[in-house]
């Protein structure tokens, strides 16, 4: 199925673009002229998260932000199975597609593995790499793996199916005033029924499911991608992937590391400080 929405042009002033990959049709924007950047979204959100870096950067750079399939405005198709693993071999598709070639990968949330996945074998063709509130390795810590045992029994499968619980629940609770009504209803409208909401329903499972495909990045990132230059932009009050236990990872993985700590922002980084982040990319990456 497809998502029957067109956003607002002046929340989202951009074109849409398709492609129809190997198991379904993807949306993305893809945004002036320059150095590429690809921006991978998590979970609950789309590329609407990006909205506000892409129109900051467009004058100088090709903004690419992609809506993974069960996401956004992209495909809903019978029998995709909506795991880590197979985001990452469509997004690697979209990549090949576009020929992208000198590129700025930036991840967050699950756009950090999805991202890096797709990437790693790709590496001679990638410039930098951004990172903020994300993770390439295992999810050991005890809170999170609660998180994922508990969304992933059947009251609260249901209720992120019935009630869209992810995003009105997660997503919303955390950006409260952040947004404006019509902002908040962009999160909401991409995810209209029950049925739309089924890869919402596995990103919490992935938690724990995708284990493999995390150990097989904790080996390759280091090897792969660990000289490329990478900026990493961090809200310092995510209760997810806290900075104590995340950062000195990641700066024993990269040895051309610059680190940019958001003071005030949450886990949703491009809701609370996008203006720092933009600037953060465009020094980083001139």
């Amino acid at each position: 199925m497809l998502i029957d929405f067109v956003p607002d042009r002046s929340l989202y002033p951009f074109e849409s673009r398709w492609f129809d990959s190997s198991v379904g049709r993807v949306h993305y924007i893809d945004e002036g002229a320059g150095p590429p950047l690809l921006f991978c979204h998590g979970a609950p959100t789309w590329s609407f998260l990006y909205r506000q870096i892409v129109k900051d950067l467009r004058d100088r750079y090709r903004c690419i932000a992609v809506d993974y399939l069960g996401f956004g405005l992209s495909e809903r198709p019978a029998g995709f199975g909506y795991t880590i693993a197979e985001h990452t071999a469509v997004l690697g598709e979209l990549i090949d597609h576009l020929q992208l070639d000198g590129f700025v990968l930036m991840g967050q949330d699950w756009g950090g593995p999805i991202g890096l996945g797709a990437v790693t074998a790709r590496a001679d063709r990638v410039k930098g790499i951004v990172l903020g509130n994300t993770l390439f390795w295992p999810i050991e810590a005890m809170a999170n793996r609660a998180f994922s045992m508990m969304m992933s029994s059947r009251p609260m499968q249901r209720r992120i199916l019935e009630q869209n619980f992810l995003v009105e629940r997660v997503l919303l609770a955390e950006l409260g005033s952040k947004l404006t009504a019509a902002e908040a209803d962009h999160y909401r409208t991409v995810q209209p029924t029950a049925e739309a909401r089924r890869g919402l329903t596995v990103m919490p499972k992935e938690i724990r499911a995708a284990r493999p495909l995390l150990d097989q990045l904790a080996r390759d990132v280091p090897v792969l991608l660990g000289d490329k230059p990478t900026l990493l932009v961090w809200g310092m009050r995510d209760m997810v992937f806290r900075p104590n236990a995340c950062i000195p990872r990641i700066r024993d993985t990269f040895t051309d590391l610059d680190v940019v700590e958001l003071p005030r922002a949450r886990h949703f980084i491009q809701e609370h400080a996008p203006d720092a982040i933009v600037e953060a990319i465009a020094k980083r990456f001139p």
